[in-house]
């Protein structure tokens, strides 16, 4: 095969790589380049165009990626406006990529008004999975992974802030936050004085780069660790807060009632479980441990 049997090759791999009128939503790494997958270099080398939130940064990726290909801005300040251009684009056949400054596009990210208008009007959107800082930490952060809720950036003025978290106190679910340095501090503190300083929670920064940290412990022990190590407070973080376990256990024992009037009509424990399960949303595994504690002590 010549050299030129081996580009023309290659160039139609690329064109089946992608489909006509359809945007992509395109993960592209949270720090390590390394973290960028086959499947979105080769739809980012297929596509007509590429959105990007900032398209400086995005060039310095694609150049890195050897890929050249024009960019269009879509950031919070015209995504109303452009959003209106690539559907137009879109429609006319061409095929586009939308790319965010790091990690899953829209997770806290622009994009939404975009794939709804398109998804609204037809026009094809898929989805190319890859890095998300959300799913980064949590798989090494060692806290409960089986329901968790992301809550994006806490409210930048103090109150509203711990407004927002005193809705979420009693919530049993692993507890997920993005945060910038620069308020850092202002929000540690006020998970402290309303979470308490007891309550378990990972600060998760720089991950998938050189200096990748995790700091777990008590929210009295990371606040203290942040206060002595201000050198640390650096790159952007992911904070992660267990859930209200004494939440969780008391409406554990809102369900005894029903569990024990459902062990008189001598029902298998597994078909208790479900029926609990199904009302009250809780763990399966708490569920059927506590059915088994109750049906034990009855016997």
């Amino acid at each position: 095969m010549t050299e030129t049997q081996v580009n023309q090759t290659q160039q139609a791999g690329l064109a089946n790589a992608t489909s006509k009128a359809t945007l992509y939503i395109v993960a592209t790494p949270i720090g390590n380049l390394k973290d960028i997958t086959y499947r979105a270099v080769e739809v980012l080398g297929a596509v007509d165009w590429i959105a990007a939130e900032d398209t400086r940064h995005t060039q310095r990726l694609l150049q890195a990626l050897g890929v050249n290909k024009p960019l269009l801005s879509l950031h919070d300040h015209n995504e109303q406006a452009r959003s209106q251009q690539l559907l137009e684009k879109l429609q006319a056949g061409e095929s586009g990529a939308l790319v965010s400054d790091a990690g899953t596009p829209l997770i806290n990210d622009p994009g939404f008004h975009l794939v709804k208008l398109l998804r609204q009007q037809g026009v094809k959107v898929v989805p190319i999975p890859g890095p998300s800082a959300v799913i980064t930490a949590l798989c090494a952060a060692g806290l409960p992974t089986d329901r968790f809720s992301y809550e994006g950036f806490l409210p930048a003025k103090k109150q509203r802030r711990l407004q927002v978290l005193q809705t979420l106190k009693n919530d049993t679910r692993t507890l997920v936050f993005y945060e910038s340095p620069h308020r850092l501090t202002e929000s540690l503190q006020a998970m402290l004085e309303v979470f308490g300083g007891e309550r378990q929670m990972v600060a998760a920064r720089e991950m998938t780069k050189t200096y990748e940290q995790f700091v777990s412990g008590s929210v009295a022990e990371v606040v203290a660790y942040f206060e002595s190590h201000a050198d640390k407070v650096r790159g952007e973080f992911v904070l992660m807060v267990m859930g209200d376990v004494v939440a969780e256990a008391v409406c554990e024992d809102e369900h005894d009632a029903l569990i024990g009037a459902l062990l008189k009509q001598q029902l298998p424990v597994k078909q208790i479980t479900d029926i609990v399960v199904e009302l009250s949303g809780q763990k399966k595994k708490a569920v059927y441990n506590r059915v088994l504690a109750l049906k034990e002590g009855s016997e």
